[in-house]
């Protein structure tokens, strides 16, 4: 049996019975993606194979864009100060705790972005386990304005990376910041457009629509974003972000499923390839590297233990029973942080064993912000029960 045969067939079992698997688990789908990835590349039903590196890479790029659709613009436009203040105070804590942590240990820069990622692709699955709480909504919330300070920390550092602090470098930000002020303008245009002429998203995106012109639409902006990325020398998963954040601020009031149907294309079968492809890319053999699972560990803790202190400010809001609860959802940036280690990894700006570290910190951070949550979210319904008696 040749090689590409055998990882279409290994890839096709794996999409299939991942959702299984996790359900058995009780586990995020992504990790099971990533463990089962790992066990096939090290029986050798996945091997390395140029093509399924550039399907997996079209499948972060999407990814990515997955990331976008999860930012409105709009809410957090319509955010309360003190909440937003709050929140942008949140993530000074995490950078500063993460830059004193870096310094003091003497790690790589790489470590102050890597530390306060947050993603809230998560915290979907904890809202359909737990309901819209008190403290999802506004995890939601202060997640929506970090995951906006993790992408543009990740744009930023990812240039110093790449070129170095010198002319390339600065040409390369002050590209970024006439994109964003571009971008802005855009808004504003299309923003204006269609509120003086709202029939614009009918015609964008027909309500009786057989030829899936929303689909279309959202792909060509997407492909539209990326080529915008290339032609300024930009990272290309930053346009991606955009695109999604495009999509979801201006058409989901007019089509409400439109960012579950592109997460269902996505997570259906192309974001799979990638975390598939993530996982074969993690030889099991390093678990046995010494001091690999340590530091994991450690990573992960210190990832958790960041946001923990951070959360202290939303005390007020939750009170000293629930305010823990709002660290832990932010602490499962298994998409973003697995993103950034791949980004770093590639621009040899870490090496093969903080890239299998940081692999496996986001997959026992997963395990173990899940079994706490479960546990402390049955405790607070206890003494929530307790105290209405």
């Amino acid at each position: 049996m040749s090689e590409e045969i055998l990882i279409i067939i290994s890839i096709s079992l794996i999409i299939f019975t991942s959702p299984l698997i996790s359900k058995i688990l009780r586990l995020p789908t992504i990790t099971v993606e990533i463990i089962l990835g790992a066990l096939a590349a090290y029986f050798a039903f996945i091997v390395e194979h140029t093509i399924l590196e550039l399907v997996a890479q079209l499948g972060f790029l999407y990814l990515m864009f997955l990331a976008g659709l999860e930012v409105d613009l709009k809410k957090i436009m319509n955010i309360s100060a003190s909440i937003f203040r709050k929140s942008i105070f949140y993530n000074v804590i995490l950078f500063s705790l993460a830059a004193a942590g870096t310094f003091y240990l003497d790690l790589g820069y790489i470590f102050i972005v890597i530390l306060p990622l947050i993603s809230i692709g998560l915290l979907a699955a904890l809202k359909k386990e737990y309901g819209d709480v008190e403290w999802i909504r506004l995890a939601i919330t202060v997640g929506l304005i970090g995951e906006i300070v993790s992408i543009f920390a990740l744009t930023t550092v990812t240039a110093a990376l790449e070129f170095g602090i010198n002319f390339e470098f600065y040409k390369t930000m002050v590209l970024f910041t006439l994109f964003l002020m571009f971008m802005v303008f855009i808004y504003k245009l299309f923003h204006n457009l269609i509120w003086w002429y709202p029939e614009i998203k009918a015609l964008l995106m027909p309500e009786n629509d057989h030829q899936e012109q929303d689909i279309r639409l959202s792909m060509s902006i997407f492909f539209l974003m990326i080529a915008v990325m290339m032609v300024l020398n930009l990272k290309v998963a930053f346009g991606a972000f955009i695109a999604g954040t495009f999509i979801t601020t201006f058409f989901e009031e007019h089509n409400k499923q439109l960012p579950h149907k592109l997460e269902h294309f996505g997570f259906g079968w192309l974001v799979p390839i990638f975390f598939i492809y993530v996982g074969s890319s993690f030889e099991l053999d390093a678990l046995l590297q010494e001091g690999l699972v340590a530091k994991a560990i450690l990573i992960a803790l210190a990832m958790i233990g960041i946001r923990f202190v951070a959360s202290m400010l939303f005390i007020k809001e939750m009170g000293w029973n629930k305010f823990f609860m709002l660290g832990l959802s932010h602490s499962m940036p298994i998409t973003l942080l697995i993103a950034v280690a791949t980004i770093a990894y590639d621009n040899h700006s870490i090496t093969q064993f903080y890239y299998y570290a940081f692999i496996l910190a986001a997959i026992i951070e997963v395990l173990v912000v899940m079994i706490a949550i479960r546990i402390l979210s049955h405790v607070i319904k206890l003494d929530e029960g307790i105290s209405s008696n």
